[in-house]
């Protein structure tokens, strides 16, 4: 793949807000390692990118990738356009509600016009801050103003789909996405060198959270179960990986608690998708949710889940079969949850349950899926000019 077309083939613009190492990324550079149609020219365009990890993976994919974040911030909606302009793609999908506020009346209003598909990821999304909470509230208000200009919505989970973040969409389609099974099937083979790397002693049960540290995420709440669970369970270790505004908060709470032993922060860990394919379980503490990557990870590794009933969560996590449902908002109902996955007969019925699920997160369905209704889409667009 190249963001130049072959003969025949397609232009296709991604949009995302951020290039860093959080859900709707990994999804994104998940899809494209997938694309088997090599005529289809891609092009990722991003206004900031915190790491070049993504930039390099996608660029080793031959993909094309611009990122706006080396000028003047306030600029940047500018930029956005002219770059879009530039490029002139057959299909523009925009994943992130402020760029496609500010590129949806500029498509419309161009004179070979792309066709527009917005993918949703969230439900809701939270600011740490006032400033943050305005800025998120006023690009809600207008992402949902100017959603009916797309061509089509794509929600990720059908929770999503019923959310009030596409309302106003003529058209929502609703695509589950997915990760390489097969990568984490290799990583869960290798799980033993992984808890080397992590210096995990061999005995310990691994309870995984790959979450970054924001409100959402509601790591304080995890952090009162994994007291409770400790002292049932000395035994356990439970691995949080992730960055962001509230881990100084929680590496706090951890001392509170007096679990520093059993509660280690890593951090971020580049490719920590084999972190949860190293886990005995996989655990998120969420308010809210969309439908996490590290779901979808650890299934497809075979390994169960633990999580609040949030989001798009319950269309992958069955209670009893390949992981653990409890209610938002609970640290006990949380600690029982992992209590009764960890007793040694349930976790055998979960893990077989887990790996039995990881047919229903395999990329490789979604990436042809987006690949036809860009074709589709594009055909339509061209009739239409």
């Amino acid at each position: 793949m190249t963001g130049r077309r072959a003969p025949g083939g397609l232009r296709v613009c991604e949009v995302v807000k951020t290039l860093d190492m959080g859900g709707v990324e990994t999804l994104l550079v998940e899809r494209l390692r997938r694309v088997a149609n090599k005529d289809t020219g891609y092009t990722v365009v991003c206004l900031r990118a915190s790491t070049d990890e993504l930039i390099g993976q996608l660029r080793g994919l031959g993909v094309t990738v611009v990122d706006l974040g080396h000028g003047p911030r306030p600029l940047a909606p500018a930029r956005l356009v002219a770059t879009v302009r530039r490029l002139a793609p057959d299909v523009l999908n925009v994943h992130s509600p402020m760029p496609a506020v500010v590129l949806r009346p500029f498509v419309r209003l161009s004179r070979r016009r792309p066709t527009l598909v917005s993918t949703v990821h969230y439900s809701r999304r939270t600011g740490t801050v006032l400033a943050e909470r305005l800025t998120s509230s006023l690009s809600t208000a207008l992402d949902l103003l100017t959603r009916w200009l797309d061509d089509r919505t794509v929600a990720v989970s059908s929770q999503v789909a019923r959310s009030p973040s596409t309302r106003g969409a003529r058209r929502v389609l609703t695509r589950l996405h997915g990760v390489d099974v097969d990568e984490q099937r290799h990583w869960a083979a290798r799980r033993e060198d992984t808890r080397r790397e992590f210096a995990v002693p061999p005995e310990a049960f691994v309870i995984a959270c790959v979450a970054n540290f924001r409100p959402e995420k509601n790591h304080a709440l995890l952090v009162r179960a994994a007291a409770e669970v400790l002292r049932a369970r000395p035994d356990a270790v439970f691995l949080l990986a992730g960055e962001g505004p509230l881990r100084d908060q929680v590496a706090r709470d951890v001392e509170r608690h007096g679990v520093a032993g059993g509660v280690r922060i890593l951090g971020r860990v580049p490719g920590a998708r084999r972190l949860a394919a190293a886990a005995d379980l996989v655990v998120l503490s969420s308010a809210h949710e969309a439908l996490p990557v590290v779901v979808m990870e650890a299934l497809a590794a075979g390994v169960p889940v633990v999580s609040t009933e949030v989001g798009g969560i319950a269309e992958l996590v069955r209670s009893g079969h390949n992981g653990i449902l409890t209610p938002p908002g609970s640290a006990r109902d949380l600690a029982r949850g992992l209590l009764r996955a960890m007793d040694p007969a349930v976790h055998r019925v979960l893990r077989e349950g887990a790996a039995a699920s990881a047919g229903t997160v395999d990329m490789a369905g979604t990436a042809e899926w987006f690949e036809e209704l860009y074709r589709e889409l594009a055909a339509t667009g061209r009739r239409a000019r």
